[in-house]
């Protein structure tokens, strides 16, 4: 399971959050986005080492790019002085990286922070790459592309407070923590049917953009039952995936169905948004046409 889950971290830290980053605006992020990349290196390598002092002073060498970005939040907020739905996702977004450096490093040393055992400070690190990150970056990216649907409200709104619960509940119990997968659940599947029905028949002439988006909207489905299936049977000790098999089916397919292709789709949706479009001037009507 190590294996696949350090995998999966390192497309997190060199591929998703740099491309994500180019799809949110604002100058707070110019530092971070320009840094990026030598500093999640540091992390990725960080990955691939024994535990101990070299591999987490690595690890913290992303935590301070994480720490940059997340400073980058209360500047945004500052900026904007919103919290509409969009701009709660936005937030969230530069925030959980700092989450996720912040176990590594821990998990790094081989130090049990707050008391969590090594195996959960490591699956921490792709949680919230993922579903800190990239599912909080997309459900505000749904909300701008479709801002008079309810259901893009509530997924801006609920994928972060369902991170926040998620998060809380490693502090609480099980019950909360499974409190926390309901909200998530609930909104990203909301994020999946505002693609599936309005960001997906945008007429942009794409359809490598539609099928990666009707992807990333299929994968949701199937994954967010999976991770309420495993919170259910922690907290009620019913019958349920193990970690390693959560990995290799809800972690895996998240990260390359879900986070990838939503962030590979807006790139190019972004793309096509700026390309200039020929317009064709209008046919004349029988009755325009002159007798």
């Amino acid at each position: 399971m190590t294996v696949l889950v350090d995998l999966i971290v390192m497309l997190g830290m060199l591929v998703v959050v740099p491309m994500g980053l180019r799809l949110l605006d604002g100058p707070e992020i110019a530092a971070p986005r320009a840094l990026w990349f030598p500093y999640a290196a540091a992390g990725a390598v960080s990955l691939w080492l024994p535990r101990g002092a070299l591999a987490a002073g690595l690890a913290a060498c992303y935590a301070l790019v994480t720490l940059l970005l997340a400073l980058a939040a209360p500047r945004r907020l500052a900026r904007t002085r919103s919290l509409a739905p969009a701009e709660v996702a936005a937030l969230t977004a530069l925030v959980s990286p700092a989450i996720a450096a912040t176990a590594l490093v821990a998990e790094r040393w081989g130090h049990e922070l707050f008391g969590f055992d090594l195996e959960i400070l490591d699956l921490t690190v792709p949680h919230f790459h993922f579903a800190g990150f990239a599912a909080a970056l997309v459900a505000g990216l749904v909300r701008g592309a479709a801002p008079d649907r309810p259901a893009s409200a509530f997924a801006g709104l609920s994928v972060p407070l369902g991170t926040l619960l998620v998060l809380l509940g490693y502090f609480v119990d099980d019950w909360a923590e499974l409190a926390g997968a309901v909200v998530l659940t609930a909104g990203m599947w909301a994020v999946a049917l505002v693609t599936w029905q309005d960001v997906r028949a945008r007429d942009v002439g794409d359809r490598v953009g539609r099928a990666l988006l009707g992807i990333s909207a299929t994968v949701l489905v199937a994954t967010m039952l999976l991770a309420l299936s495993w919170a259910l049977g922690e907290a009620t000790g019913l019958p349920h995936p193990n970690l390693a098999w959560m990995a290799a089916t809800h972690g895996l397919a998240n990260a390359l169905g879900f986070a990838l292709c939503s962030l590979l789709a807006w790139r190019r949706l972004r793309t096509e948004d700026l390309r200039p479009h020929r317009t064709e001037p209008p046919h004349p009507t029988q009755q325009e046409i002159p007798a």
